[in-house]
């Protein structure tokens, strides 16, 4: 029988321990460039640049704020929404007949269900441990090519788009008290300006006509001549009527 065969040993925790090493991490002298100690010197790193790209982040959110546009009204069949740029090739993809209409689904779950499909089969597809891109043909040949259909579709979305006609239509509009029994309101409802100016004059598929500083004769004369996106020749009331619904746009004003 060896000797202590049997025996187990056990620890009190009421004796502090003499050999206890201080908390401090080892020596990675001996492997330099190599590896470090994770706790303080890695994560004390890594801290340090968080908080230096937060704090640039909020410099520049502070800076730069995001452009907001008026508040969204329901009724407005007139207005295009626009997604945020990453997401741009999604909204191009569903312009397209095989993608929009009765094929909507295609558009908007088969196609990206399938890219996220394919992205999730990379690590049992590419098992090999070469890291050269061209030993690697095909996940390099995917990763090309949905950059390439991203790029293409977010381009295409972006020179297709009237960026002009959406910052107009918008635009925050600072509202305007006016008497809806005033004869001008009343020659307004019943003429095809509302359908394009909207029922406020906020504007819509045409440009606000409040606080648009012109007189009665210049507003006259665009009704008839046009100006812009506004055909020459959309008046069709009496010359009587544009006169006093001109009268009535001239005081649409906030101050």
């Amino acid at each position: 029988m060896h000797r202590g065969k049997g025996m187990k040993f056990v620890g009190d925790s009421r004796i502090k321990a003499t050999n206890k090493m201080p908390n401090t991490p080892k020596d990675y002298s001996e492997y330099p460039g190599k590896t470090e100690a994770f706790w303080p010197n890695f994560l004390l790193k890594e801290w340090m640049i968080g908080a230096i790209f937060l704090i640039g982040y909020l410099i520049v959110t502070l800076a730069h704020p995001s452009p907001l546009e008026r508040q969204a009204d329901p009724t407005d069949t007139m207005y295009i929404p626009v997604p945020d740029w990453y997401f741009l090739f999604m909204y191009q993809l569903l312009k397209y007949e095989f993608a929009s209409g009765p094929y909507n689904v295609i558009g908007a779950i088969i196609i990206p269900g399938l890219a996220f499909m394919a992205l999730m089969l990379v690590p049992f597809t590419d098992t090999t441990k070469e890291r050269r891109p061209f030993k690697r043909p095909l996940p390099t040949g995917f990763m090309i090519l949905s950059f390439l259909a991203m790029f293409y579709l977010t381009w295409e979305s972006v020179v297709n788009h009237d960026w002009e006609a959406a910052k107009v239509q918008g635009a925050i509009v600072d509202e305007v008290e006016f008497d809806e029994t005033a004869e001008g309101y009343e020659i307004y409802q019943g003429s095809s300006c509302i359908g394009c100016h909207g029922d406020s004059f906020q504007g819509g598929l045409g440009l606000p006509l409040t606080n648009t500083g012109m007189t009665a004769d210049e507003i006259i004369e665009i009704a008839h001549d046009g100006r812009g996106s506004m055909p020459p020749g959309t008046w069709e009331g009496s010359d009587e009527d544009l006169q006093v619904l001109a009268e009535f746009i001239e005081g649409l004003n906030t101050d």
